[in-house]
């Protein structure tokens, strides 16, 4: 089994790039993310190798990072995702973004990806909610926030902050997740206003 391949970018195609590894040519399926990030044809690169035997053929899936191909192993899992919706959802949400949605049960953001629909979605945060952690560095500021409960009991800007941006259009998870980032950065004495200019940054960058 392939785990890993370094070599020079080739060419690409539309969902794959061709890697010269000694004068082997491997074409090697990936995300959008990760081809995006990939350098122009001539240069070295390097990728973590995902191997699928098939009946009919062994297809290489590349990631840019271990990361990256645990959570494509971890997708699969869920009835209903194969390598195509797996690698789909992976060229929309990064690790950590991907981590952050299963944490606070965000399906509208794992719905963006094409070939998921609302069910698909909602099976993907139902199954692996409890796995996210073990992938990602998820704030437990940001899941506690998420939830109607929790938000209720948080100090008023905060409250008030997280309203503000659901009100201008942001989901909850989303809004939650900006403010508890702008808590961390302003302090927890911060107001109102200034949490939501800080929440709206984060949600712009």
């Amino acid at each position: 089994m392939i785990g890993k391949l370094k070599g020079v970018i080739d060419s690409y195609g539309e969902d794959f790039v061709i890697l010269d590894v000694h004068g082997v040519g491997y074409v090697v399926q990936c995300s959008v993310r990760t081809l995006q990030k990939l350098p122009k044809p001539g240069e070295a690169a390097s990728l973590a190798i995902e191997t699928q035997v098939r009946e009919d053929a062994i297809r290489l899936f590349g990631f840019s990072s271990d990361g990256e191909r645990d959570w494509f192993r971890l997708l699969q899992s869920v009835q209903g995702v194969g390598s195509k919706v797996a690698l789909a959802i992976l060229g929309v949400l990064g690790p950590g973004d991907l981590a952050t949605a299963l944490a606070t049960q965000d399906k509208t953001m794992v719905s963006r990806a094409p070939g998921v629909g609302p069910k698909l979605a909602a099976r993907i945060v139902a199954e692996l909610k409890d796995k996210a952690p073990a992938f990602g560095s998820v704030d437990p500021a940001v899941v506690r926030l998420a939830g109607e409960d929790e938000a209720k009991t948080a100090p008023k800007p905060v409250q008030d902050a997280i309203s503000a941006l659901v009100n201008l259009g942001y989901g909850r998870p989303q809004a939650a997740a900006a403010v508890a980032a702008s808590v961390k950065a302003l302090g927890e004495a911060a107001e109102t206003s200034a949490l939501i200019r800080r929440g709206l940054k984060e949600l712009a960058g």
